[in-house]
């Protein structure tokens, strides 16, 4: 049996997954090849952001744990070049627990943000969470067969892609997993108000318990990936309620 990657079962046959470690602590990095070599991952580690940059170009990792206080190149700057490199799960790791600092890493992008000190447990449980829902369909709970356009937004499930058009120009849009998942279940509803929780539950199937302030980063970032501005945005923030997409803008 094959389960989030992991081989499971006698003569059990599983695809590689890899799992990439920006870390400059050499101790700290030999802790993660141990748990995550014994869960059956391929593990393979940098010990600051230019290197850690290189390998994501090089190796094509399945996700990344990238520590924020790196030498030369910090966590934030390597988030931002990995987001121009690559469309896959970072799990940002800290030993500040400052909320302004898990603010900065889900607005920035990162998929999830732990703080120092952990579990092997506990870090085996978020790497899991990130790869299971990265390797789900990214229709949000729609028909991969099904099309949707609205004359500003198409999208294109079956290939995962998102159009935009704006003053008779079409764009493609490309965007992460979970910022596809998220429109596609805001597009699924439009007119309807979700709540924070209903967009957590079909966009995110996430049990690591961040909660709901997530999706307000995630959908802050949506927008700005789409250039929609607040005032103008099809995706309206209503107050104290949710969140509602108005077709067609």
């Amino acid at each position: 049996m094959i389960r989030n990657g992991i081989v499971g079962g006698a003569g059990a046959i599983r695809p590689v997954t890899k799992v990439l470690a920006i870390e400059d602590d050499a101790d700290i990095r030999l802790s993660y090849r141990l748990v995550f070599e014994r869960a059956g991952y391929q593990f393979i580690a940098a010990a600051d952001g230019r290197a850690g940059l290189r390998m994501v170009h090089e190796e094509r990792p399945d996700i990344i744990l990238l520590d924020i206080s790196l030498p030369g190149m910090d966590g934030w700057t390597v988030l931002e070049r990995i987001r121009d490199l690559a469309i896959l799960p970072v799990l940002m790791i800290s030993a500040r627990g400052q909320e302004c600092d898990k603010v900065r890493g889900l607005r920035a992008g990162a998929d999830d943000y732990v703080t120092k000190p952990f579990t092997n447990n506990e870090l085996l449980a978020r790497t899991e969470a990130l790869l299971r829902r990265a390797a789900q369909p990214a229709s949000g709970g729609l028909d991969q067969e099904e099309a949707y356009d609205d004359g500003v937004v198409r999208i294109n499930r079956k290939a995962r892609t998102v159009h935009l058009t704006s003053a008779g120009v079409e764009r493609e849009v490309p965007l992460t997993s979970i910022d596809f998942r998220l429109l596609n279940v805001l597009v699924k509803h439009a007119g309807s108000v979700l709540s924070a929780e209903q967009l957590l539950g079909h966009a995110w199937d996430d049990p690591s318990g961040i909660g709901p302030e997530r999706v307000k980063f995630a959908v802050l970032r949506l927008r700005r990936k789409l250039g929609w501005d607040t005032v103008t945005s099809p995706i309206k923030t209503v107050r104290g309620t949710g969140y509602r997409y108005d077709a067609g803008g």
